[in-house]
This record gives C-alpha cells, structure tokens and sequence, in this order.
C-alpha cells in the first residue's frame, strides 16, 4: 500500500477521552476513530490486524476441527427467556422492540442462539462431538464505556461452543481448545499467563481467563513465585502465609459490652481499643435478592463476616450463595431495619438472619464485634457459643504475600488484561433450553457443553498496551498491519522512486505487507510516523543513500540500524523479519 492512496491520518497529539498508551497510539496513529463512546470504526490499517488475529484464530481452530458459522447480533426475547438471563445480564444486555412491538436484544453473547441452532439439528450421539464458532460483533451496554477497545460498547469477538454427548468427552474438548487458546497466544509473541478465573453470568463449573501482562490491566492476578499456580484475584484461595490464631490454651472470656462513642470504622475502632485490625471482626450486610422475579421484593438480607484487616471478596460470595451476580450491600436505613443500629455498630450476635463467616474468623478467640446498638461493642466474643455461623469458608481477598496454595511459596501480584476465557458449562444451557440428542440406549439426553472466547479488538489494542514505547506502538509481527515500512525521502526523483518501486514490488511478491510512504514530506515527520505506527522494519531509500549504495533498515522494537548494499537488501529484510 502507497501512503498517498492509503488513507491514514495521524495525530500528533490524543484526545482528552484516551486514557491509556495503547488506546493513545490506536487514535494518534488513525488505527480507529471514536463514533459515540465505546463504539469505533476501524480504519484500514487497524482492520488489518485485527483480521490478521482473525486468521490466525482461524488456522488454529480450524487444525481442532472447529467449524466456523456466523449467527444474527440481535436475538429474540423468548431465546435468552429460556434461560432465565433476559433479566439476569440486566442493563448490560442492549434490548429494544421492533415495528411490532416484539422484544430483542443485540447479542452480548451467543449461548441461546448456538444451543438453538443445534438442538434442531443434531439428535443422535452418532452425530457427537460438535466445535462450532464464529467471529462475530457483539454489543454490550457498558454504563461507563472506557480505555477505546478495552471496554467498549460494541467489539469484534470469537466465541465458540461445543457440543458432547458426556462429561469426558466436553473435557477432552475443553483441553483442545485450551491447548488451541495457547497456540494462538504463543503467535502473537507476547507475555501472558493463564489463571484460574470466575465464570460470571455464563456459568459452568472450570474455566481458565488468558491474560496478557500489562500496567493497564483492569484484573488483578496474582502468581505463585515457585509453581504454576496463577489465578484471577477474585477466585484466588486466600491463605495466611503464616498461622495468625489465638492461643489454643486462651480460655473463652465472659461476653461484655462497652462503649464506643463514634467508632464507626475499623481504623477508629483500632486505635480507641488498642487491638490489632487482624484481631478485630467486621460484619457486612448484603441483600441474597437478586431482583430477577418481579414478584418477590423482599430484602432477604445475610451478614459475612471477615477480619478487620481482610477486604471481601464479592465473587466468592456470590458463589457460595450460588448466585448469578454478586450480591448488593444494604444501604444503612436497610441494615439499620435488620440489625436495629447503624453500620459500624453491628455484629453477629443475636441476628436473626443467615451469617456466613470467613475461614480467618475461624481461628480466632475472644475478639470485639458490634453490639447492635448504636456507639456501643460486645468484646470477648466466640462462635458457636454466641452465635451459630451459617456456613463457613473463604470469603475474603487473596493478596500478594499470601501462600500459594500448591506449595510454601508466596503469591506475587501483576496486573492483567483478559483476552480469552475458556468455560466448561456442562448441561447448564441444554438444560434449560430442552437441547437433547439420543444416547446409544435410545435415551434421550442434554448435550454437554463447552464455551470458549477470544476479545479480537481487545487483544489487538492489548498487544499494544504490552508493546509500545514513547514513540510509538512496536507490533508484533504476527498481526503487524505491514511488516515493512518504507520511507521514500525524495519521491520526485524519479530513478529513485523506480528504485524504491523495484523493493516494494519483489518484497510483496514474496509475501511481505509493505506500507511505502511515498508523500511530499520532511524525513522528520516521515520518521516519527514511521515509529507512531510502529511496523517491525523501517526502510529508508533516500538519494544520499543510493548514491552511496547503501540502504537504511531499522528495526522497529530494538532500533537497531543497519545500512547494507542494495543486492543484499531483500535477503536482509527477510532475515530480520524471521528474526524479529
């Protein structure tokens, strides 16, 4: 492609709405251009390499055996009703009646509408197992639409969905893809991790995130520093790295209640005691109504209860509740209605509603809670002989420097970027949507199911987020809009421009994407364009070169330079390319 028939516009300086390096350099260098918040048109040089990715998620699919579909982005109502998420996704879920006052929502994700499509058509084991996938745009209504691509409104994803007639065989898919999701990953030369991870609405009981490591990474994860062990901050095991519990031989105390004007925190409480956070006991109060049924409105309030030092883990509440979100905290007028005093001033003591108690609370003898009284504490409190705990687990956040639960190493903290997320869902969907084949015993029976997503234009711009430097985006060369760079430094010479011409045509006779920028320009503005857009190889052809029979060639990640003969230029830009 000739700059002068492209169409890229560059920037030299971003809008004030790109928050983050990698969404900067996508606007700066005309790789997308905002329509409305979260939504984008992709220029030219940015579809480039998102259907770079594309191919390569092809190739890679295609080896496994998937079979590549294309389904609608707006769905009936009575599809997702099936299944219960019309109202379980809430406002996430974009929904909108037509001429006819029928219901639809554009698809934010494609479970119904795969499980339909299949239960029409496959009715035997005989017809077992099925990969099927599409790379399609999805829409999902995101309240605060932020970082371009990262968290847009509207995005390119590959989403697939397998079909198994039992348990074995679904997981035996699932190691497919899962080794599939790796190969893909391993092209693109980039620096990820694959982490145990929460399902969310989808469901299903194993699932893997992939992540690529970046400073911007909205997830936390955290890394043991002497396994593999790596997991999604929301699911990690929390574990002391040492054994915080009161003496064994401490005999229990007489409960007792005191004063505590105006100690509403954990912090205040702390210094007015003078106890250790980690020995003080916090309750939270939370709402097991998720709203889904209209005609139940009652609040059904649970307390948890963590140590004053531990924050909560929402998701691994929700999980414990088996519910589809994480649970809504109560406002204060609400806890005040159900523990009859003020948040700050509340414990577990005599409540009258399911308590879920962490494992760190578990150890622990003799310590401080409210009173469920305004201003005042109860100390010297014990489960089981003051209050029954509900059930009992591990509720709270895992952080860095906490044990590893595979062995006696640490847990290390990084910031990451989802990219793709495998899920084993089981007979969840074809369950509830009645999609059923026959066993070899004629019976019928649910199909197995797996479900497995890759963000397209997320990975794209997160390539960026991990690769980048001051100047600019440093591609990977596997989805690199063009591998070569050539600037022309005097396009109006014409023996120069026949020479330059000679390049560009035996470098895309090979297979080699050449960007050539043959404009009116300064080589200033040439080069620092070169470097915004980022292409492995800059090659610069400029008359004091020539004449001097040299050739610049500059590689893009490491700027190293290198000026050879132009015999040996096609060789030398393909070495460096295999190299790169």
């Amino acid at each position: 492609m000739k700059w002068s028939k492209s169409y890229i516009y560059t920037l030299k300086e971003a809008p004030a709405d790109a928050e983050i390096p990698s969404h900067k350099l996508l606007i700066r260098g005309g790789f997308m251009k905002k329509l409305a918040p979260g939504i984008f048109t992709y220029g030219n040089i940015g579809l480039r390499a998102i259907r770079k990715f594309e191919n390569i998620i092809r190739d890679e699919l295609n080896k496994r055996s998937a079979i590549e579909v294309l389904m609608p982005m707006v769905h009936p109502r009575e599809l997702w009703e099936e299944t219960g998420r019309w109202s379980q996704m809430g406002e996430g879920l974009l929904k909108f009646q037509n001429r006819n006052s029928q219901w639809f929502c554009l698809g934010a994700t494609h479970e119904e509408a795969i499980t339909d499509y299949v239960r029409n058509d496959v009715k035997s084991y005989r017809d077992l197992p099925k990969n099927i996938y599409q790379i399609q745009t999805k829409y999902r209504d995101e309240i605060r639409p932020r970082f371009g691509l990262m968290r847009g409104r509207e995005f390119i994803m590959k989403d697939a969905y397998s079909f198994d007639a039992d348990q074995a065989g679904a997981l035996k898919t699932y190691d497919q893809m899962y080794d599939g999701y790796k190969a893909i990953f391993d092209r693109l030369g980039l620096n990820y991790r694959i982490v145990q991870a929460d399902a969310g609405n989808i469901g299903g009981s194993q699932t893997h995130e992939f992540q690529l490591l970046a400073e911007a990474g909205e997830d936390s994860l955290l890394v043991s520093d002497t396994t593999d062990f790596a997991a999604n901050i929301e699911v990690c095991p929390a574990i002391d790295a040492e054994n915080h519990a009161a003496s064994v031989q401490e005999p229990l105390k007489p409960l007792e209640k005191f004063a505590t004007p105006n100690q509403r925190t954990i912090a205040e409480l702390e210094k007015f005691t003078n106890v250790a956070a980690i020995d003080l006991v916090k309750t939270l109060f939370f709402s097991a109504n998720e709203g889904f049924d209209p005609k139940n409105k009652d609040l059904m309030p649970f307390a948890v209860l963590l140590r004053g030092s531990d924050e909560l883990n929402p998701i691994k509440v929700k999980n414990m509740l088996g519910m589809s979100n994480p649970p809504q905290m109560l406002t204060d007028d609400e806890v005040a209605q159900v523990a009859g005093a003020n948040p700050g001033s509340c414990g577990p003591v005599d409540l009258e509603i399911p308590i879920y108690m962490d494992n760190g609370v578990v150890t622990l003898k003799n310590y401080i809670v409210g009173a469920n009284e305004d201003g005042f504490h109860f100390m010297n409190v014990n489960h089981v002989r003051d209050f029954k705990a509900t059930k009992v687990g591990d509720l709270r956040m895992a952080k860095a420097g906490d044990k590893c639960p595979l062995s006696n190493g640490r847990l290390k903290a990084f910031r990451g970027i989802e990219v793709g997320h495998v899920f084993y869902l089981g007979s969840k969907y074809s369950k509830m949507m009645n999609a059923q084949f026959l066993d070899a015993q004629g019976k019928a029976q649910p199909f197995e199911m797996g479900c497995y997503g890759i963000g397209v234009t997320r990975t794209v711009q997160a390539a960026i987020e991990q690769s980048h430097d001051a100047d600019g985006i440093i591609w990977p060369k596997a989805i690199a809009p063009y591998l070569v760079h050539m600037c022309v430094l005097d396009p109006k010479d014409q023996s120069l421009m026949a020479v330059a011409e000679k390049f560009y045509d035996e470098l895309s006779s090979q297979g080699i994407d050449v960007l050539m920028d043959d404009r009116d320009e300064r080589p200033g503005v040439k080069f620092k364009d070169a470097d915004l857009l980022g292409m492995p190889v800059r090659v610069v052809i400029g008359k004091r070169g020539l004449d001097s029979n040299e050739i610049e060639i500059v590689q893009r990640k490491t700027k190293a330079v290198t000026k050879i003969h132009p015999e040996r230029f096609i060789g030398t830009v393909k070495e460096i390319l295999a190299l790169s």
